[in-house]
């Protein structure tokens, strides 16, 4: 016969009652802890992550508190199917009934790029996954999974499409204004030259002459900023010839540079998930002999993006919530030539709506 001493006894009662709970456990007379809710906000932004913040709801159905150490919860976030987020937090202790869990996890700001891609693949859908997994070691295989899924879908493009009429002025002293009428713009997403490192925007303007003499445009140019960061600049240097009182449709391929965005997410983010987009456009007109650049304001895009990722931002908000103006692009103007007044009479159009703002997100 062996003799137990105290220390002993202690240990053997504390593994019958391991060994008692885990049978319990096994034949179902305590339950399995679950999750109830989860709520997720952002609470910290740098030049490379992103914090966010996450209280989970578990509930424990059994009459005493699981206090073994044996608790754990796996959690991932994920927007369409970039995984974004995701932790692991052991050896949870749980009252009776319902435990409230603070944890935070870190998103690396570089998982924006891809995750643009499939929002503008999928029609500017995004759908935020959340997956919870409570397990215990004395319920051996056994676990309960909650998830939970919010859709965002977004219209970034929608005002550009309009039939509105717009004089375009060229603030030069050797032309009357208006040089030119922009009776239409289009924009759509070239989806099928979408890639990890570009996103391409078909855009095309109906411009029409008013005056008596032609124009040859030479050059299209633009500059997009997404808030305060430059996200895209380019010309396109085909020419088109625009005959007096005649209409041209001028296009230009604009891109945005999926690899900036990581830093726009930084500035969404500071002003509480508000972007203001902005896009520069620019002519350079040729007529009677001279050459001379034509900022096209009157149709320069500017569209306010909101968006709440996990729904939660009027009561955890991030930043000033001031998406604020872009700069211009600080393209030189060009010296210009005379061209010969005319009576402008543009084509009838009819302004189209904004088409709303952004909807829950972005």
């Amino acid at each position: 016969m062996v003799a137990l001493g105290r220390s002993g006894k202690v240990g053997v009662v504390a593994l019958v009652l391991v060994g008692s709970i885990g049978g319990a456990f096994a034949v179902g007379l305590v339950g399995t802890p679950g999750v109830e809710t989860v709520e997720n906000r952002f609470t910290d932004i740098s030049a490379n992550t992103t914090t966010i913040g996450t209280t989970l709801t578990v509930s424990n159905p059994n009459p005493v508190g699981v206090t073994l150490g044996g608790t754990a919860i796996e959690y991932t976030i994920s927007m369409n199917d970039v995984a974004v987020a995701s932790g692991e937090k052991t050896g949870i202790a749980l009252t009776r009934g319902n435990s409230t869990l603070d944890f935070s996890t870190r998103m690396r700001n570089s998982e924006i790029p891809p995750w643009w891609t499939t929002h503008i693949a999928n029609g500017e859908r995004t759908t935020v996954h959340i997956d919870a997994t409570v397990s215990d070691s004395l319920v051996g295989e056994q676990s309960f999974s909650f998830t939970q899924n919010r859709t965002i879908q977004t219209d970034i493009l929608g005002a550009f499409n309009t039939t509105e009429t717009r004089p375009v002025d060229a603030n030069v002293p050797f032309v009357s204004d208006p040089v030119l009428y922009v009776n239409e713009t289009r924009g759509s997403w070239d989806r099928e030259n979408l890639t990890r490192s570009e996103t391409p925007l078909d855009t095309e303007f109906d411009v029409y002459n008013p005056k008596p003499v032609p124009y040859t445009v030479t050059r299209v140019g633009y500059t997009t900023y997404m808030n305060d960061v430059r996200v895209g600049s380019g010309e396109t240097k085909r020419g088109y010839f625009i005959g007096p009182g005649e209409r041209e449709t001028v296009g230009v391929d604009t891109r945005i540079r999926t690899d900036s965005l990581d830093r726009w997410w930084v500035s969404h983010l500071q002003r509480n998930q508000n972007t203001e987009l902005y896009i520069d456009f620019y002519l350079v007109l040729e007529a009677g002999g001279e050459r001379f650049r034509v900022d096209l304001d009157a149709i320069d895009y500017e569209k306010p993006i909101e968006t709440d990722i996990f729904g939660t931002k009027a009561s955890s908000p991030t930043g000033n919530a001031t998406a604020g103006g872009a700069p211009s692009d600080g393209s030189p103007d060009e010296d210009g030539g005379d061209a010969a007044e005319g009576t402008p009479t543009p084509s009838e159009g009819t302004e189209s709506g904004d088409g709303g703002l952004l909807g829950g997100g972005l």
